[in-house]
């Protein structure tokens, strides 16, 4: 299976624009610039899409391990924070902050354990050379 994006980019760092789009038209020319990157402007970057990419993975890997074990998943909902270092231009580590209902039959201590093992085995996680924590909210 092959997933595919295109980005295009006109001009210079700081007055040019660019587009992206996804294989499946979510992002279909989708704007960013400088401002959209580093400052506040209306579009997306690729760090904030890094982020979204890790979240839904993460969140989707939790509730199949559960489902694997036999348990229905409730409500998860997962806010991925992706630390920029500005002066070294690098991503320093992914934060994710989980947050679940409680479900029947499931100690938050159990439900721990499989959120760390979403966290280290979901797909962009293993694509990610950075420090990724995570904090746990069970029972919200």
């Amino acid at each position: 299976m092959k997933r595919t994006a295109n980005a295009h980019w006109a001009g210079t760092l700081k007055e040019g624009k660019g587009e992206i789009s996804t294989q499946s038209t979510t992002l279909n020319n989708t704007q960013f610039s400088f401002k959209t990157r580093f400052e506040s402007g209306v579009g997306t970057n690729p760090e904030e899409l890094i982020a979204a990419a890790h979240a839904g993975c993460f969140t989707m890997a939790v509730g199949a391990a559960l489902s694997q074990q036999g348990i229905t998943p409730g409500d998860l909902t997962t806010e991925a924070i992706l630390d920029l270092d500005m002066v070294g231009l690098k991503i320093d580590g992914i934060h994710l902050e989980l947050k679940a209902s409680a479900i029947d039959g499931v100690s938050e201590e159990q439900f721990k354990q499989v959120a760390e093992g979403a966290k280290a085995n979901c797909i962009v996680s293993k694509a990610l050379s950075v420090p990724i924590t995570l904090n746990v909210t069970y029972g919200a």
